[in-house]
């Protein structure tokens, strides 16, 4: 029998990997490919399997429209964001309509959100999968694996890099970073829930992907809300993250705190490094609060004069950097009574990498390993669920071959 699974924002970049990726898994779905701007869907379609998707317009605000497209689904994946705005309202009519539910969320506040209506899901006797991408997502596997490893666990880091994008990176997505850039950071430390300030702490990690020894910042990211659910005996359990080159760091820091300040908004902050990374001018405010975070990050001596130098004459001759970025987690604690550490990270980034191309490609392609875990479930399960809460690691690494990852591109054991 011939199972739809729903796609709401299907156009944007990471939800059209996630589409292009789950369709190379053999399967009888037919997919209903939904955005508010429906004619953008027409290159993808073209790139299925005849026959298998169609598309339409939808406005997820719009309750009866988006009642009408869900009823009787397999799955529904949101992959519209910001998930601070775009999760409730989906969730609900998931809820609502009694179907599964799955997205590849990176914000806390809708996290804590979707995690609070865990009896309501159970109640009506439907799974919803919240952070199926790559951070959260990908990450929290990578801590099941590598702490499974060990017999009692201390401290658990989960770390990202994000290489260079541009021009090629949406407006949902540089909301987002200045949403992480600046402001509270709910994490675990000293073995409770305590509040810190994102972008602030710092730490390092010898990445895959051709990055080597890595400085990044705690970054407010649900795996540090909802891990420590798994491991409530750990003393620190946090994010840490960051952009390649290390300058944009001190860009994304010095943009998000004018917005948090009050000097800058949203709206303007994400028009300016829009203009930046399509080769323009940008605002001379969006300018002060960029080099004011930059000048900042190298006074503290989290990156180089050097490096702010290079950086600035590439983007003012309109080059980019050789695309470097991947996951890592390192789990520490014990083992066989002895201390202990366990790595796992992504190995290859770039062009010859087919998980770690872009961070579109490892969200959607996780994601699309992740609804395959869901599909396979068979209503086994009912409730709101976090990636550790119920995808075991082999399971995924597994799921992720079937949607085309190559063995060895997919994860490594660093010792």
């Amino acid at each position: 029998m011939t199972q739809r699974v729903v796609f709401i924002g299907a156009a944007g970049e990471m939800c059209r990997l996630a589409v292009e990726r789950f369709v190379k898994a053999d399967g009888d779905w037919q997919l209903i490919l939904c955005d508010i701007r429906p004619d953008t869907l027409a290159p993808l379609i073209k790139r299925l399997p005849e026959g298998r998707a169609t598309a339409q317009r939808l406005d997820l605000y719009d309750r009866a429209n988006l009642l009408d497209t869900i009823e009787g689904a397999a799955l529904v994946v949101l992959g519209a964001g910001p998930y601070i705005r775009t999760s409730e309202p989906v969730i609900e009519a998931c809820l609502q309509a009694r179907v599964p539910y799955l997205d590849f969320d990176d914000d806390v506040e809708s996290t804590l959100h979707a995690l609070s209506l865990h009896e309501r899901a159970e109640a009506a006797g439907i799974p919803i999968y919240v952070g199926c991408g790559a951070s959260p997502g990908m990450t929290n596997v990578m801590v099941t694996d590598a702490a499974g490893e060990l017999d009692t666990v201390e401290n658990i880091e989960m770390c990202w890099v994000v290489g260079d994008e541009r021009p090629a990176v949406g407006r949902a997505v540089l909301e987002h970073l200045m949403h992480i850039a600046a402001g509270d950071c709910l994490t675990w430390d000293g073995g409770k829930q305590v509040m810190h300030e994102t972008f602030v702490e710092t730490g390092t990690a010898s990445m895959g992907g051709g990055l080597g020894n890595t400085l990044m910042y705690e970054t407010a990211h649900p795996e540090a809300v909802t891990v420590p659910r798994q491991y409530p005996e750990a003393k620190r359990i946090r994010v840490i993250g960051g952009l390649d080159p290390a300058p944009l760091n001190g860009l994304a820091r010095g943009l998000g705190l004018a917005v948090q300040e009050g000097k800058m908004t949203m709206v303007e902050a994400v028009d300016f490094i829009e203009a930046i990374i399509k080769s323009r001018l940008g605002s001379l405010t969006g300018w002060r609060y960029a080099l004011k975070g930059m000048i900042g990050q190298t006074r503290r001596g989290e990156s180089s004069v050097s490096a702010l130098i290079k950086f600035l004459i590439t983007s003012a001759l309109r080059r980019t950097y050789p695309y470097r970025g991947g996951l890592l987690v390192r789990a520490q604690g014990t083992k066989n009574g002895k201390p202990a550490i366990a790595v796992r990270r992504t190995p290859t980034a770039g062009p010859g990498s087919y998980l770690m191309t872009n961070m579109a490609s490892i969200t959607g392609t996780s994601c699309a390993a992740f609804m395959l875990l869901a599909l396979d479930s068979n209503g086994e399960r009912s409730g709101v669920f976090a990636p550790e809460d119920w995808a075991e690691p082999e399971a995924f690494y597994s799921a992720l071959e079937r949607v085309g990852t190559p063995k060895d591109d997919i994860i490594e054991i660093v010792t």
